[in-house]
């Protein structure tokens, strides 16, 4: 027997599709415009205040059935606190259910996420007989990273290891778990300033992958001084030489910066003045700042240049850090624990609660 739908049902593979277009449909019909830099993103410039805000609340309750839920506290397993200073965001039960699920709830806790200088790789340990349940603990954990941008690195290097773990792969998420219950109530802070200057820091670790000896790259973007946007990432090539990594580094991090300015455009925040992006290679600020440097970055891909455009156009500006000061060097390496926590109390991590 064959169905003729003439609605989409949960579950379709085009439930979702069909959901987005019709609520869409709905905010433009009460005046919000849909941002070119974010499709899921809607804004109106016009009406803030609480009166305007009901009304859009009804004209939206005549086309859905809503439920007001009050001030935001919680949503998808992240908690949203309130204060003078701004808005904190964490993931405290989050975590919790997950060193709950993993035994490890009562476990001591380490004080950095991974050991300093381990290099897993897929030969070392054996093949777990349920790698569904290292999996799933690997994706719960890279969802946790939206709040915690100090175990990034330490996610990235797990999630490398999802189709045939092993004993070291575990033991080494494990290690993050216990670190994790030290610290779950840890999260960021969106400020209330008006400090709307965009700053990043980016870095990278030349041949890290000790199977493939590509590079591994990370950046660090502040607005003001809340963090709002970090990734690391192993890149698809394998780099000549330490500045080569560190160019690919910024062009990597000069395009995320491109897209926040897009996006801050569409909420009423134009930059008038660059962004600035920190880089503690020399050599790589210098190939940026010079487009006739060409023996050493001939064989680079022409896309990566885009940060020689963003300089030219005045959008953006490149500055020398060291790197003691770097923001980005633990998005690219496991660190000790003096050194972590050094950077961690840098990146703007808070704990608003007492640990568990």
């Amino acid at each position: 027997m064959v169905c003729r739908l003439n609605k989409s049902l949960y579950g379709l593979k085009q439930a979702s599709r069909c959901w987005f277009a019709k609520f869409s449909k709905a905010l433009l019909g009460v005046g919000f415009s849909q941002s070119k830099a974010d499709y899921s993103l809607f804004y109106r410039h016009k009406g803030i205040d609480a009166a305007t805000i009901s009304i859009i609340k009804n004209l939206l309750h005549q086309r859905f059935h809503l439920k007001d839920l009050g001030d935001l506290k919680y949503f998808l397993g992240i908690e949203v606190s309130r204060s003078s200073k701004g808005l904190y965001l964490s993931q405290r039960k989050y975590a919790l259910d997950i060193l709950k699920d993993s035994g490890l709830i009562g476990e001591r806790p380490t004080f950095f996420p991974m050991e300093q200088n381990l290099k897993l790789n897929n030969e070392d340990g054996e093949l777990l007989h349920n790698p569904e349940t290292y999996r799933r603990l690997v994706g719960r954990l890279i969802y946790l990273t939206i709040t915690r941008p100090d175990i990034v690195h330490t996610v990235h290097i797990l999630s490398q290891f999802m189709q045939s773990p092993r004993t070291t792969h575990k033991d080494a998420a494990y290690r993050l778990l216990h670190y994790l219950k030290g610290t779950p109530c840890q999260g960021i802070l969106l400020s209330s300033s008006n400090n709307f200057q965009l700053r990043a820091y980016c870095d990278s670790n030349w041949a890290s992958c000790p199977m493939t000896r590509r590079l591994t790259t990370g950046y660090f973007v502040l607005l003001g001084e809340s963090p709002i946007s970090w990734k690391t990432k192993k890149q698809d090539t394998v780099s000549r030489s330490s500045a080569e990594a560190e160019y690919r580094a910024m062009a990597m991090a000069t395009c995320e910066l491109q897209w926040l300015r897009y996006l801050l455009y569409d909420l009423g925040l134009s930059h008038t003045t660059p962004s600035l992006l920190y880089c503690d290679n020399q050599a790589a600020l210098y190939i940026a700042a010079n487009p006739v440097y060409h023996e050493r970055t001939k064989h680079i891909e022409i896309d990566c240049h885009v940060v020689r455009e963003k300089i030219q156009n005045g959008s953006l500006r490149t500055a020398y850090i060291p790197s003691k000061e770097q923001l980005a060097y633990g998005f690219t390496k496991s660190l000790g624990k003096d050194q972590f926590q050094r950077l961690k109390n840098k990146l703007g991590i808070l704990d608003l609660h007492t640990p568990a």
